[in-house]
């Protein structure tokens, strides 16, 4: 079985001229702006799928029904996701990075301004349901080819020292993503009334994705791939079979980087789709919960590159553990409040579980699973962990939770109890990961 490699150091902490840390700068502007718009488009349906898409497009007689079937879409695109990712991996690895994250974000750009122009549920009855299900397939499939892509070319390109805050860059383009949705739907909520809003008012944040890709397709044009790929590249040894070579020579650390997502996605989704859905159910507020959303989304743009900056002061083992613990925690609290506690204060606790707890273990992500997979195989390993771990931990979720609220006596006991589960299982993959930021650290330690 092999052992993960650590990516190779740089030979230098900065460069020599402005030229190349001016490629590096519109290397972590194309991570950030593109995978922010990518996640912008991904996020939409989230909100829309809690507050619209369960009316609009799949009425029923029964709510838990419209509910249940409004987030089985949402989670259709989760399943969606390593077909993209196994697609991207295998040509990412053999073309490059840049021409798959092009590509991706294209295709999703296209997949949502269609949402925003499909009839609903009444006007072409269920035919609109499928629309919207084969629409969220292509956002999965866009999905589950960005998010590697855009971690490696920022790692990638990243000094050793460096790489857990270069690849925050691709994670907070995730918070910026939720926080253009949050605001969008917000916005369109304040501007009409609700009649309004459940009619037309929807469409707009999905129409603007169009404008939002055409910004984002100018910024990415203009990278390049790493040196260590290229020159990979031009040494003719790029893998025929990258992912192949990954599930019969590093399927443990495949394993590894699954565990890794599990905790964190499944508390982000509980957070961001479910609790709009829970907060309306129990305590007629569909706005409270965009709001505190929407807050520490903000907050997130800080909190994601701070945690990658101290995982290069400490290790990425460390800082992930902690958060793992902290959301195990969190998760219990949390539905006590949403029960029974002042909604005003709702964004701090939010941010308590998004900005310290969650994005702890978000924030370094990137640089951790890039650090775990051999660069010839490197697209294909994270897109699969990341995106298998994405399915397990936070695209059913919603769904599961809708479920064992029901099981549980319409109390939200077992949904506590499945997320400590999870975070069980993420400890056991921080304890087992390779930690090659926690050796550089050792290193200098012991030179000084």
């Amino acid at each position: 079985m092999a052992r993960p490699q650590t990516m190779p150091a740089a030979p230098a902490e900065a460069p020599a001229s402005g030229k190349p840390w001016d490629g590096k700068k519109r290397v972590l502007a194309s991570a950030f702006a593109g995978t922010t718009i990518e996640w912008y488009d991904f996020y939409l349906y989230g909100t829309a799928a809690a507050l619209v898409f369960n009316t609009r497009f799949f009425p029923s007689e029964s709510e838990l029904g419209s509910t249940l079937a409004s987030f089985a879409s949402l989670a259709v695109g989760f399943l969606a996701r390593p077909l993209g990712g196994i697609v991207a991996g295998h040509l990412g690895d053999r073309i490059g990075r840049k021409a798959l994250l092009v590509a991706s974000l294209l295709v999703m750009g296209i997949a949502s301004t269609l949402i925003g122009l499909l009839p609903d549920f009444s006007a072409i009855g269920w035919w609109a349901a499928a629309g919207l299900v084969v629409l969220r397939i292509v956002q999965g499939i866009s999905a589950g080819a960005e998010w590697g892509g855009s971690a490696l070319l920022s790692v990638e390109h990243a000094p050793p020292r460096r790489r857990g805050f270069f690849g925050s860059f691709t994670q907070i383009g995730s918070a910026a993503g939720m926080l253009l949705a949050t605001t969008a739907f917000f916005t369109v909520q304040n501007l009409f009334t609700p009649e309004q809003f459940q009619l037309f008012g929807w469409r707009i944040p999905f129409l603007a994705s169009a404008v939002l890709v055409a910004l984002g397709l100018w910024i990415r044009l203009g990278v390049h791939d790493a040196p260590e790929f290229t020159e990979l590249k031009e040494s003719g040894r790029v893998a025929r079979t990258p992912l192949w070579d990954v599930l019969t020579q590093h399927p443990r650390v495949l394993l590894v980087t699954i565990g890794l997502r599990l905790a964190q996605n499944s508390v982000y989704y509980l957070i961001t789709v479910y609790m709009l859905t829970y907060l309306t159910a129990q305590r007629g507020d569909s706005e409270a919960g965009v709001t505190a959303v929407m807050i520490a989304s903000a907050v997130g743009l800080v909190s994601g590159p701070f945690w990658g900056w101290v995982s290069d002061r400490v290790g990425r083992r460390a800082v992930t553990v902690g958060g793992v613990l902290g959301i195990a925690v969190f998760g219990w609290l949390f539905f006590a409040f949403l029960d029974s506690g002042p909604l005003l204060l709702l964004p701090l606790v939010v941010i308590l579980g998004m900005n310290l707890a969650h994005d702890a273990v978000y924030g370094p992500q990137a640089a951790w699973f890039a650090e775990q997979f051999p660069v010839e195989v490197r697209y294909s390993g994270v897109n699969m962990g990341y995106q298998l771990g994405t399915v397990i931990g936070g695209g059913i979720m919603p769904m599961v939770a809708a479920l064992l609220f029901v099981a549980g006596g319409e109390t939200p006991w077992l949904i506590c109890g499945y997320l400590t589960l999870l975070c069980v299982l993420s400890l056991l993959a921080a304890l087992a990961a390779h930690d090659p930021a926690r050796s550089l650290v050792t290193a200098d330690r012991n030179r000084s």
